[in-house]
């Protein structure tokens, strides 16, 4: 089977190198000529543990290659998906669709057979339906179907989600689109994968409730642990205590300085968006767009108060700069709303990060960036732990006491049991778990 990838951004690049891992010929377009120089030398344009590994065994397979030819590309192809991005419209919230748009017009005119058109790009309701009537105007009806085949990849287990997914949607009104897609996704079938066939405005309604859903729980807990602070609970017991109950789940229940990336805050703003074009409002998820904007801001506050009231003159040394551990990805990340309000209260801020450093450079000015965690420590009057990479979970606490010039950790991520760094020796704040409260 032989299929086309239009976009080597986060989504094709990964979706493109797992479908050649099942035995797929893929071939991956950009129009970007440095970029596809670049993954040919097997460089590649984002930090995604083992995908770098995956391209190169796959190229070497011959079942993986890129280009910038799209003609090429999708000629003989049985599917072709369009996996370029979907960025915010001036920050109004609507999903930008032009790239969409322009990908589907190019394949109308290299469709030389049967194709089924495949948007993976998340993309609002009625998308689907826009590249059919675009395709049609070149293409009759015979030649193609369209088919929404949303993705649920996390960035840094990207490569397992895709391998091995809690499910995949397939949404098309086409009987035959739905084969080629099955044969596609045959090795997963093989597995048990539940494999939800809907239509087209289904399966992009999904994507988007999916991840709103994940946005709610983190935004709920946060919250809650606003008030386990104020009461003296453990908010960590908390959401365990709720997490067990098979309703509700474990997973994004972990209290921290609020969500970012490239899909949540995006997507929770494209739902409502979506929700007010129909008219049907959306007001829990207003709230939750609303609340961890606010949560961001609230987790300087907390770095401030926990350094007397005031950094100005201060240095504050931040671990951690990303959205998340094992990405490169700084999109809407906590830190560059917590960064700046720190250094616009006078603080001076030193920061590292195991991957975001380069991005970072272009979108913290001002900030002091070190080779490593120790560095950041040297004579800072605070230590805030604003990203959990595992290289910040064993600190060597003696040397952050000698480095640091007074024994100070915010700890945005609780990563670290409040009654062992008490014990030895700091001054410990964390989230949603007062060490002072709890002890009363």
């Amino acid at each position: 089977m032989r299929i086309a990838m239009i976009g080597t951004g986060y989504v094709g690049l990964v979706s493109g190198a797992c479908f050649s891992e099942f035995g797929t010929d893929v071939v991956c377009v950009d129009k970007d000529a440095g970029k596809i120089d670049r993954l040919l030398d097997g460089v590649m344009p984002i930090y995604e543990p083992g995908l770098d590994a995956l391209v190169e065994k796959n190229m070497a397979a011959g079942r993986l290659s890129f280009t910038t030819d799209l003609e090429e590309a999708v000629t003989g192809a049985e599917a072709v998906f369009i996996a370029v991005g979907t960025p915010m419209t001036d920050g109004d919230g609507h999903a930008d669709l032009s790239y969409v748009y322009v990908a589907a017009e190019e394949i109308a005119h290299a469709i030389d057979g049967y194709t089924v058109v495949v948007t993976k790009s998340t993309v609002p309701v009625g998308t689907g339906r826009e590249v059919h009537k675009i395709i049609s105007g070149v293409c009759s009806a015979d030649e193609f179907d369209v088919a929404s085949n949303p993705e649920f990849l996390r960035e840094g287990s990207a490569i397992e989600d895709f391998m091995r997914p809690d499910r995949v949607v397939i949404g098309t009104d086409s009987e035959k689109a739905s084969d080629v897609l099955a044969q596609l996704y045959r090795p997963l079938y093989l597995m048990e994968t539940p494999i939800l066939y809907t239509k087209i405005e289904t399966a992009e309604l999904i994507k988007y409730a999916a991840n709103t859903f994940l946005a709610v729980k983190i935004t709920f807990i946060n919250e809650v642990a606003n008030l386990c602070e104020k009461v003296g609970a453990n908010v960590q017991e908390v959401a365990r205590g709720i997490g067990l109950d098979g309703r509700i789940g474990s997973k994004f229940l972990h209290a921290g300085p609020g969500y970012g990336g490239s899909c949540f805050p995006k997507d929770t703003l494209a739902l409502v968006q979506t929700a007010k074009d129909f008219d049907a409002p959306l007001r829990i998820i207003e709230a939750v767009v609303q609340v961890n904007e606010e949560r961001k801001h609230q987790m300087a506050e907390k770095i401030v108060d926990a350094c007397g009231g005031a950094v100005d003159g201060k240095t504050i040394a931040v671990l951690g700069l990303t959205f998340k551990p094992n990405t490169d990805d700084m999109r809407d990340s906590p830190s560059l709303a917590i960064v700046p309000a720190l250094q616009n209260a006078g603080a001076t801020v030193r920061a590292f990060d195991p991957q975001g450093m380069e991005e970072a450079r272009e979108m913290l000015s001002g900030t002091v960036f070190c080779e490593n965690a120790y560095e950041t420590m040297e004579g800072a009057d605070a230590l805030a732990i604003v990203t959990e990479w595992n290289e910040f979970r064993l600190l060597d606490l003696e040397r952050v006491k000698d480095l640091l010039s007074q024994p100070l950790m915010i700890d945005l991520r609780n990563i670290y049991k409040p009654e062992e760094i008490i014990k030895a020796g700091f001054d410990y704040h964390s989230v949603g778990r007062d060490p002072v409260l709890a002890a009363s």
